[in-house]
């Protein structure tokens, strides 16, 4: 048996604690030379010499515009170097009454509220500028004039039908193939597999195509581009740490985590539809519903795919239909009530890397699965299926681009 530990010598503790200290002071030193720093630069001010008159660099990023019988409220976002006071707004190039809120300078990154109590005309196009007091000018468009959704029951219930019509019900047609599917062969497993994967690589192709497209609409302080490739890799690197703690995933567990990236995606998708609604930029036509119905029905197959050799509950197939299909009902609460481009793009970016971390693990799984190892990739069934995946998306994508 072992004993109790025996107690350290004295000397040994006093070294430990030494080096501990030496340690914390070390970690202390750069930040106090960092505060002196800083201190310095506000005390001396060295950047007076490189004041010429010019005034300060100043940015606004309009983030949303909500049009109601009250007017035009803009809710706009300062980027500029230093606080800037919003003096004057246009609107159709005559100048306007406004009040804003909060009033004031608005700090680097701050938001503000403008409200207008302009006549707009719906279905008409209106200009919106702002006048800072340097004379500098921002414009915003408003393409076609539509009242903005007001959170009811009745226009949260049209818009959750909505998003059960291109979220929910495709899905849930996709899955109802599982059992006509089981009865396919080696073959057949390999081309519905790969056929997972082609259309999974549409997916991240188009949500990242349209995340960086928001990211440029947002204000330059989320630095767009770089907050997508971040998110994205993030996205990818946690899911893939997660769903390899016990292995490669297979069955159920992948098509969970196939649910998993394209409820994430359609979460996005749903928020940009919401948003082209709520903005006028889109009419609510039953082919464009249709056309998504159409597009997104692959989804459903692709998630019954890696459990054609199981027999799951019940139950998993709604849970798995709502995990896939019931982002996009929030996607279009949330997009057609507060949106704003920055978030829109953060969601299709973590969207776009958890499909790219299905696309390893399916691969993986197709690869195991078949038993002749990456030979597989190279097969008839393999490149067919791919084939069919990318190419039955892009061509029900010309449905519903907008």
């Amino acid at each position: 048996m072992n004993g109790p530990n025996p107690p350290k010598p004295a000397g040994t503790v006093n070294l430990e604690t030494g080096r501990s200290r030496a340690a914390l002071v070390w970690l202390l030193l750069p930040l106090a030379v960092l505060g002196l720093a800083i201190a310095w630069l506000i005390a001396a001010d060295p950047l007076r010499s490189f004041d010429n008159g010019a005034p300060p660099v100043e940015n606004v990023t309009f983030e949303r515009t909500v049009l109601s019988s009250d007017g035009i409220d803009v809710l706009v976002r300062a980027g500029g170097s230093e606080p800037m006071t919003i003096a004057q707004v246009l609107v159709d190039d005559a100048y306007w009454q406004f009040t804003q809120e909060p009033s004031g300078p608005l700090a680097r990154g701050e938001t503000a509220w403008i409200n207008l109590p302009y006549p707009w005309v719906q279905g008409e196009a209106h200009v919106v500028k702002i006048i800072t007091n340097t004379g500098a000018t921002f414009e915003h468009e408003i393409a076609v004039a539509v009242p903005t959704p007001v959170a009811t029951a009745g226009s949260l219930g049209g818009q959750a039908l909505l998003g059960i019509f291109v979220g929910i019900v495709p899905v849930a047609i996709g899955l109802m193939f599982y059992p006509a599917l089981r009865g396919v062969g080696r073959s057949g497993m390999n081309f519905l597999l790969a056929m997972t994967v082609g259309l999974l690589a549409f997916l991240m192709v188009d949500a990242t195509g349209e995340a960086l497209e928001l990211a440029g609409e947002a204000a330059a302080i989320f630095q767009g581009q770089a907050m997508v490739i971040l998110a994205a890799a993030a996205s990818f690197l946690l899911l893939m740490a997660i769903g390899r703690r016990g292995g490669t995933p297979a069955g159920l567990s992948l098509a969970a985590f196939i649910a998993l990236g394209i409820g994430l995606h359609n979460l996005g998708e749903g928020l940009a539809i919401g948003a082209a609604f709520a903005s006028g930029a889109a009419g609510l036509g039953t082919f464009l519903v249709l056309g998504f119905t159409l597009h997104n029905i692959t989804e459903g197959i692709g998630i019954a795919a890696p459990m054609l050799k199981a027999r799951p509950a019940i139950w998993t197939f709604p849970a798995l239909t709502l995990l896939a299909g019931g982002p996009a009902v929030l996607g279009l609460w949330i997009g057609s009530l507060a949106f704003a481009p920055q978030w829109a793009a953060l969601a299709l970016a973590i969207g776009a890397g958890a499909i790219l971390q299905v696309i390893v693990e399916v691969t993986a799984y197709l690869i195991k699965s078949d038993g002749r190892g990456a030979a597989t990739l190279s097969s008839w069934p393999v490149l067919s299926g791919a084939a069919f995946g990318v190419a039955f998306m892009y061509a029900t994508a010309m449905l519903v681009k907008i």
